[in-house]
C-alpha cells in the first residue's frame, strides 16, 4: 500500500472516530435530558454502529497480510 493511501486511510479513521465520539456524547445528552425522540435515537445509534464497522474495516486494511 502506498504511503499516500495509508495516510488517507488514517485520516478517514480519525474522522470516523471523532464522529463516533461526538455521536456518543449526543446520545448520552439526549438520554440524560429525558428528551428522547426514539426514532432519532435509533438513527443515531445506527450511524454510530456503522461508523464502528467502518473504523474496523479500514483499520484491517492497514494490517499487512501475513502468509503463514
Amino acid at each position: 500500500m502506498l504511503d499516500e493511501d495509508t495516510e488517507e486511510l488514517r485520516r478517514k479513521i480519525e474522522a470516523f472516530k471523532t464522529e463516533h465520539r461526538d455521536l456518543d456524547d449526543v446520545i448520552d445528552r439526549m438520554v440524560e435530558d429525558g428528551m428522547v425522540d426514539q426514532l432519532r435515537l435509533q438513527r443515531l445509534k445506527k450511524r454510530k454502529l456503522f461508523l464502528k464497522d467502518e473504523i474496523i474495516r479500514l483499520e484491517n486494511m492497514l494490517i499487512p497480510d501475513i502468509i503463514a
